[in-house]
Parts: C-alpha cells; sequence; structure tokens
C-alpha cells in the first residue's frame, strides 16, 4: 500500500547529440512498457527542450526505485551509449535516500531530503 511519508522522485537529465535524437526518443514506448508493468511507480513520463530530454519519475519508496532501475536496465543501458547523463537528482525522505546512496553512487546523483510538503495518499 502506498505511504506518502515514503515517495521517492527521480530528476535525470539527459543530453542527447542531435544526431541521436531520433534513436533516444525511439527508446521511449520500451520504457514505457517495462515501467507500465512495476506496482511501485507513481508517475513516469519523458519530455524535452531542444536536445535535452527529462524523465518526470516518482516511486512509493526506494525499494520501487531499485526494481525500477533492474526492470529498465536494458534500455537504460542502450539510452546511456545515445546520450549523457548530465544531472540526476533524487528526491526522498532521509530514511529513503540512505536506501539509495550505495546503489546510486555509480549515478553520480544530488540527494535531496524531503522535510515539508503536501503529500496526498
Amino acid at each position: 500500500m502506498f505511504n506518502p511519508d515514503t515517495c521517492c522522485t527521480l530528476v535525470p537529465y539527459f543530453e542527447v547529440p542531435v544526431a541521436n535524437l531520433s534513436a533516444f526518443k525511439a527508446l521511449g514506448p520500451l520504457f514505457l512498457e517495462k515501467t507500465r508493468q512495476e506496482a511501485g511507480c507513481l508517475h513516469y513520463a519523458f519530455s524535452y527542450s531542444g536536445n535535452t530530454a527529462h524523465c518526470r519519475e516518482g516511486y512509493i519508496n526506494a525499494e520501487a526505485v531499485l526494481a525500477h532501475l533492474d526492470n529498465v536496465a536494458e534500455p537504460l543501458g542502450e539510452a546511456l551509449k545515445l546520450a549523457t547523463l548530465v544531472r540526476l537528482e533524487v528526491h526522498a525522505p532521509a530514511d529513503e535516500l540512505e536506501k539509495l546512496k550505495a546503489p546510486l553512487a555509480g549515478l553520480n546523483p544530488q540527494f535531496f531530503a524531503l522535510e515539508a510538503g503536501i503529500r496526498r495518499a
């Protein structure tokens, strides 16, 4: 069951060379197909500004984030051949961040601890 006090948000930004933009965008349906199967995903969508891609994504907890990254490992690997991950933010309550710091360390994220806000179930 969803607990709004454990929600986690990933905020990745990719710079995609113009020559690779069509191929990068073509991965979108595969990401969506895989992510749609995840019970722990709250929201997931790609948006673009020129050749900058952003994936807006939210999960019920840290375990759901890790399950998602495992689930999309193949298309993410392909995306990283076409683009550079230039920024990754992880927003979550401090307890959830602690569960993510070691597993995500290789992606060099910036961690933001959620403190005050409105999170509806």
